[in-house]
């Protein structure tokens, strides 16, 4: 009989992914892209605002492009997208900014490991173009190492207690650290 308590044995699925922010614009764009290019052999990333804008930011856009990052079907939506009847079944969730994470979300079918992965909004940058590119590149930077970590943990191994553990210690330990 299979071990219940080892949720995360896929079964030769991918693992679904929603990383969450408030205008779907930027860091879970950014986060979103990421994850599919780093390990889309094994992981399924979305993402999803609670107030979506009407597109993803287009710094964050021109970031993703010089990473040669795909940007193919890049859009803002709502997080309601993921709360019905045949949407993705989620395995994990990310917030990666302090205002969703506070948020009432919805309920997730399949009741998913959840972590606050909380990184500055860089569309919030004011200066020169140089200056807001900085501070998209140090923001997907901070979330690629968070994305790396991630996918390095033995999800087939680790409870889920012990996963969504690890999951939010990747976000409190390198937030204490700056990074």
């Amino acid at each position: 009989m299979p071990n219940k308590r080892r949720i995360f044995v896929t079964e030769q699925r991918k693992y679904n992914v929603l990383f969450l922010c408030t205008h779907n614009s930027a860091r879970s764009i950014l986060a979103e892209a990421a994850l599919n290019a780093l390990a889309g052999d094994r992981f399924v990333a979305y993402s999803a605002g609670s107030h979506p804008g009407t597109a993803p930011n287009p710094h964050g856009i021109e970031l993703l492009r010089s990473q040669d990052i795909s940007v193919e079907g890049l859009r803002s939506k709502s997080w309601d997208e993921f709360a019905v009847d045949g949407a993705p079944r989620i395995d994990f969730i990310f917030t990666v900014c302090d205002d969703a994470a506070g948020e009432v979300c919805p309920i997730w079918p399949g009741h998913p490991a959840k972590a606050h992965w909380g990184v500055p909004d860089p569309s919030q940058v004011e200066g020169t173009e140089e200056e807001k590119r900085r501070a998209f590149l140090k923001t997907f930077v901070q979330l690629k190492k968070r994305i790396e970590l991630f996918t390095n943990l033995p999800l087939d191994k680790l409870d889920r207690m012990a996963v969504q553990k690890e999951m939010q210690n990747i976000g409190t330990s390198l937030r204490e650290k700056g990074e």
